[in-house]
């Protein structure tokens, strides 16, 4: 069932609102930070606390004047607080509050994309668990390599996903720090412990030492953790494409009753979602090479980082948030065709065989290149005549004076590919 993906929350987040909103909690923590530190007479904080209302319209209006938006955004503050106000933003610098917002922006962001995570790792598990069993050809190079099941298939990608998330946790853990240390991080007029006070109200923890703003390599680890998950997601969609080519067919993505595939052909049915997803994919890894040079500004710090920020941060994380909701549709409403499976397994006449029979050769005594070119002759064989290897096999002299007939059905048994499944499974799944 393809689906139109809609994730407003996400989207809102990144307001322009919901940003000043964040800007705001950190201007009154730091008020209640100074109040606590007798700075700030208490009514004067139930005053900041009561007027302060963000009006986005009279903000843009200040900006055209000043143009500078924390500027705006305090003159608004100023306008409804009145007297009160003159403690609002005491002894901090602009990076000092758009930092630490920007901390509580993308650790909120962070954990709604873990959650996308959470129902990936679901999606992925359930159809592993599903197709226990399922022997399906392996490829390496795209070519028939040697027998897989389905459910390997899907507890590997499973068992990346675990590590996607551990890293982009961890990365949400690093960015989660604010920074209120005044105009080059030696607290002209704030202090370490009004920080620490403000960054414990704000649920952060409070950054070792700062300049002016919190160095961008705790940024470079978030977006670069979301790049590698979105290979993950490209990985992952670039093997369901493969596997949706009419050549193999093996899966199909959900078809919805009225789609259309093509304008000028009416059989066509794509795989449009997972190309979707390769694509947008390749911009959340551009977006990290982005963070990665925004880690070198001048001495304390330079703007060049910021104009960059306001497009990464929203678009990146909206970004991921769909791919992986996405992703973990696609999942649950995949087609697996067993029937395709089962014939593209033995399309290349049971070639998959090689290694066993050169290891049974090995071990009854042959050497290790006769017997390599004693099998590949009867591979080359296989595939110019389109016979099945096993039969050719059975009828080698050369073989059959060193493998008897019930050690080939041994060489030739299928379960033998899947005799460690259920321990792989274990280790993915239970451990």
């Amino acid at each position: 069932m393809i689906e139109r993906y809609s994730r407003p929350e996400m989207a809102e987040l990144w307001s322009l609102k919901n940003r000043y909103e964040a800007w705001l909690r950190v201007e009154i923590a730091v008020c209640e930070a100074w109040c606590e530190k007798g700075r700030i007479d208490p009514a004067s904080l139930d005053e900041i606390r009561k007027k302060s209302v963000i009006d986005v319209d009279r903000i843009a209006e200040i900006e055209e004047v000043t143009r500078h938006d924390v500027i705006a955004f305090i003159t608004s503050l100023e306008e409804k607080v009145g007297p009160a106000s003159r403690f609002i933003h005491l002894g901090c610098t602009s990076s000092d509050i758009v930092d630490t917002a920007n901390a509580l922006l993308l650790v909120e962001a962070g954990e709604k994309i873990i959650d996308g995570f959470d129902k990936l790792l679901a999606s992925l598990k359930s159809v592993s668990q599903k197709y226990v069993g399922l022997v399906c050809m392996g490829r390496t190079h795209g070519i028939h390599a040697e027998p897989t099941t389905y459910s390997l298939k899907f507890a590997g990608f499973f068992a990346e996903f675990e590590r996607h998330r551990e890293r982009f946790q961890d990365a949400i853990d690093g960015i989660r720090v604010g920074k209120l240390s005044g105009a080059v991080g030696t607290y002209t007029v704030l202090s370490p412990d009004v920080e620490e006070r403000a960054c414990e109200l704000l649920g952060l923890k409070t950054d070792i030492i700062s300049t002016q703003i919190v160095q961008r390599d705790r940024y470079a680890h978030y977006f670069t953790a979301l790049a590698l998950a979105a290979g993950g997601i490209e990985r992952i969609c670039t093997e369901l494409r493969h596997l949706q080519r009419t050549e193999v067919h093996e899966v199909e993505e959900g078809f919805a009753k009225g789609q259309k595939g093509s304008s000028a052909m009416p059989h066509k049915k794509n795989p449009i979602s997972a190309e979707n997803m390769c694509g947008l994919s390749r911009l959340i890894r551009t977006n990290a090479v982005a963070s990665m040079e925004n880690q070198a500004l001048w001495h304390e710090r330079d703007i060049s980082h910021s104009s960059v920020e306001r497009v990464i941060m929203p678009d990146t994380t909206i970004l991921m948030d769909y791919i992986v909701h996405r992703l973990s549709t696609l999942i649950d409403g995949l087609r697996v065709l067993p029937k395709n499976v089962q014939k593209n397994l033995w399309g290349s006449y049971g070639l998959f065989f090689s290694q066993r029979v050169l290891t049974a050769l090995v071990d009854h005594g042959m050497p290790r290149q006769a017997a390599y070119v004693t099998v590949q002759e009867c591979a080359m064989e296989s595939w110019e005549t389109e016979q099945m290897f096993p039969e050719i096999v059975r009828n080698s002299a050369k073989i059959t004076e060193m493998l008897k007939p019930e050690a080939l059905d041994m060489v030739f048994d299928l379960g033998y590919y899947t005799r460690y499944e259920s321990m792989l499974l274990d280790r993915v799944f239970v451990s």
